[in-house]
């Protein structure tokens, strides 16, 4: 890399939570200010008691534009609100004159700004726009109404996307999906930059308390884990009906733990949680969810739902854990693989998308390279892997496995290798030309007035 180091790195997101978006978000900022550039994130939503440690320490600077306007109406019309809320942070830059405070530009998730950053920044000023997935591919259409109503921001969400000075994206995966769905954007050749986590893994005083609390709680007894946000996007019912065809046949009863991402704003979150206890109350298998620390359950309890948990009880979950059973079914990269690893828990994932750019699968010859498993998201054949590695796998195996993943991570996913990349993206973007013509702006304008037009509509419907 060169010895450049970009400076004034602002990123654009919209909310910053604990999901894996967001996760990325936090290291690469992290990473980049490690690198001796400073760093702000701009979002529209940031709560000091559901983000990551490295927010609420301060140790990254993080300022809120536009948490009062609301995003949905009845519920409806997320991707309209979320658009209105970008522009609203991105107008408070421009009137405020902070938007020429930066060289650089990452925006993550909502191209829409791009325009209005490409135009109103400095000449010198570039933007990377790092694509998660194309966010057309992530809403349901199920009307004739939807689909009319989506048509405006498909074409919104290409042309805007396509006005970024360097693109990248998460995966492979996402490349090829990327190609398929921005059909006028296929001259360009993404860059590919893998989310990260932090590979120093020091012991601290809440890391030591957590991993007392996780080991006091479960007293050796033995358990499966799912980390995933309460969506149903996530399929958690796969682990459930897994664990739920494979706990007959298993010494010892080991209990299935799923934990992750909730937040009570989010009515999807809600009503997903409930729909997996009640799942496990038809497959009768006893649940429990706590909320908060690790305190007590009922003996009988077998799956156990942890909504909303600590990044350090996360890894200590993480670090005691059987196998990590990790059901999204197109997931585009999935970090929380790579942080099993990490921590020397083998995983169990579906055999597409992202996994199988960081599992590497054990066909039984392979034990010098293998990490986990990767098997068809059926849930009678994770039942039998489940069983298999349980019951028949030896203790030298699982070693080997777990130190296999721990070297993965380290090696290919780490914070300084991520780092690295989106310096030299950042670099390479610095020595294009900036793509800011009349053009933008007039399309920015129309952009604005459709987006007038449907917030019009959405009010009348």
């Amino acid at each position: 890399m060169s010895s450049r180091k970009p400076g004034g790195i602002a990123f654009i997101h919209p909310d910053l939570g604990i999901g894996g978006a967001e996760r990325l978000v936090v290291d690469a900022a992290v990473g980049l200010q490690e690198l001796g550039n400073q760093v702000v994130i701009y979002t529209s939503h940031c709560d000091l008691n559901h983000c990551f440690d490295e927010v609420s320490s301060g140790q990254l600077k993080v300022i809120v534009h536009g948490d009062f306007l609301p995003t949905s109406f009845y519920k409806r019309f997320h991707i309209l609100f979320a658009i209105l809320r970008q522009l609203y942070l991105v107008l408070v830059l421009i009137i405020s004159g902070d938007i020429n405070n930066y060289d650089f530009f990452i925006v993550d998730q909502l191209s829409f700004c791009i325009p209005f950053l490409n135009f109103f920044s400095s000449a010198s000023a570039r933007v990377l726009f790092y694509c998660h997935f194309p966010d057309q591919l992530l809403t349901k259409r199920t009307s004739l109404l939807k689909s009319l109503y989506r048509v405006p921001f498909d074409f919104i969400e290409e042309w805007t996307t396509g006005c970024s000075d360097q693109i990248v994206v998460n995966s492979h995966f996402t490349k090829g999906i990327f190609h398929q769905t921005f059909t006028n954007l296929r001259n360009i050749d993404p860059g590919v930059i893998y989310p990260c986590i932090d590979a120093n893994v020091e012991e601290t005083e809440e890391s030591i308390k957590a991993d007392q609390e996780v080991t006091n709680f479960f007293q050796n007894s033995k358990y499966f884990l799912s980390i995933n946000r309460f969506e149903r996007s996530k399929n958690i019912e796969l682990a459930i009906k897994a664990f739920a065809k494979s706990k007959r046949i298993l010494p010892g009863k080991p209990r299935l733990v799923i934990a992750g991402g909730y937040d009570a704003r989010v009515v999807e979150n809600v009503e997903y949680l409930k729909e997996l206890t009640q799942l496990c109350d038809d497959l009768k298998m006893t649940n429990f969810t706590i909320r908060g620390k690790l305190l007590v359950m009922p003996p009988s309890t077998e799956v156990l739902f942890l909504p909303s948990v600590k990044s350090s009880l996360k890894v200590a979950l993480l670090k005691h854990a059987e196998l990590l059973l990790y059901t999204p079914g197109r997931e585009h990269f999935g970090i929380v693989p790579v942080e099993s690893m990490l921590y020397k828990t083998p995983v169990l994932a579906i055999n597409f998308g992202g996994p199988l750019e960081t599992v590497v699968n054990f066909d039984g010859t392979n034990i010098d390279e293998a990490t986990g498993f990767l098997v068809p998201g059926d849930h009678e054949k994770w039942a039998k892997t489940i069983t298999r590695y349980f019951n028949e796998t030896d203790d030298e195996i699982k070693r080997r496995l777990g130190d296999n993943g721990c070297h993965r991570a380290v090696e290919k996913f780490s914070r300084g290798e991520t780092s690295y990349e989106f310096a030299k993206n950042l670099e390479y973007a610095a020595r294009s030309a900036k793509k800011v013509t009349g053009i933008h702006w007039i399309l920015s304008v129309i952009a604005v007035i459709v987006l007038a037009i449907a917030y019009a509509v959405s009010k009348a419907i």
